[in-house]
């Protein structure tokens, strides 16, 4: 089927990330227009948009053929039968990540989608931080010599426990899930597949339904990476070291596009993920320090490539199957922390 730009776009669920984020980058990419929403109890959207159809249920959107592309931020648990859904009435589709809970399910969207020629991607934002796209360029650009160790953080202070679906006793639950989605992800981009994964996963508050803590350790023969994230740390921590033979980065602070999207801001102009310059990294070198500019972020790249994927077949920024990979390696995580033990290479097939 040929589609034409503006690709009519739905939304199934709007809660607080469709609402703060997916649902402005669509708005601002000039070759999506979003047309549907799916609220079971609500007409939230269109308070904002009002031209957007609200529909009860994804059944209902696809009876109606409300949309051609349908991006999926419903709870984890919802993600592969809605995602199936879509593609098998012929509807190109995002869902948000880890995309499935399973390996075995994003395997099968994956073979699904190939089958039916269409677009199957997952909303892997991070990878287009400004910290990480400017650690990617230290690490191109060989300012550090031979890396040797990565540090990834994501700690917040968050002592109590939300009403958020993560926090519930529900499938695909928990921090790593989560965080531990963008910071593997961002990771095995930046270096490719470990060796090996070993895991130290737990929930640290009382009364804790969720794993809310996860420090796992990719190995990689020459270079070792940590990713760590947690609720109970009220203290700076660096968002990356990354150590080399000719000297350190240390970042601290996150992408500002986050904040941004909860303040409201409309993600558009030249201006949008430019991080200030007191709050670059800096670069420790052996006879000098230096603070290192940062990159723009800009997250709005990654729903134009989607049309760009859709109207001209250009290729993706991210890919299925490196998402098929990421769960795979949390599985291996998970069943690290299980099994006390290293999962090597092998074992995980990732």
């Amino acid at each position: 089927m040929k589609l034409f730009s503006p690709i009519r776009t739905a939304i199934v669920g709007f809660g607080a990330v469709a609402e703060k984020m997916h649902a402005p980058l669509i708005e601002v990419c000039p070759e999506l227009e979003l047309t549907a929403v799916v609220e079971r109890n609500s007409n939230n959207c269109e308070k904002k948009y009002p031209k957007v159809q609200t529909y009860r249920s994804l059944e209902s959107l696809i009876e109606q053929d409300g949309a051609d592309l349908i991006v999926i931020t419903t709870p984890n648990e919802f993600h592969f039968p809605m995602a199936k859904m879509a593609l098998e009435a012929g509807k190109h589709v995002v869902v948000d990540k880890p995309i499935t809970i399973f390996s075995k399910e994003a395997e099968e969207l994956f073979d699904l989608a190939e089958k039916k020629n269409l677009l199957c991607s997952v909303f892997q934002n991070r990878r287009f931080d400004g910290d990480f796209k400017t650690l990617q360029q230290i690490i191109q650009q060989d300012l550090l010599g031979r890396i040797v160790y990565l540090e990834s953080h994501f700690d917040r202070f968050r002592p109590q426990i939300s009403e958020n679906w993560r926090e519930k006793n529900v499938p695909g639950n928990g921090i790593t899930y989560d965080l531990g989605t963008h910071l593997i992800d961002q990771m095995v981009l930046a270096f490719g597949s470990p060796i090996s994964v070993s895991a130290d996963i737990r929930m640290q508050r009382s009364q804790a339904l969720a794993d809310d803590y996860f420090d796992i350790m990719l190995d990689y023969g020459h270079l070792k990476v940590r990713a760590t994230a947690g609720v109970m740390v009220n203290a700076p921590t660096p968002k990356f070291l990354l150590l080399g033979e000719k000297g350190s980065y240390q970042k601290f602070g996150l992408d500002v596009q986050e904040a941004a999207f909860k303040a409201g801001e409309k993600p558009e102009g030249e201006h949008w993920g430019v991080e200030p310059s007191q709050k670059w990294g800096i670069l420790y070198l052996e006879n000098e320090t230096i603070a290192y500019p940062t990159l723009n972020g800009d997250y709005r790249v990654y729903y134009q490539n989607i049309a760009d994927q859709i109207l001209r077949g250009e290729k993706p920024l991210v890919k299925l199957s490196e998402a098929i990979s990421i769960l795979k390696i949390i599985e291996a995580a998970f069943q690290s922390a299980h099994e006390g033990r290293k999962i090597l290479r092998e074992e995980g097939a990732w």
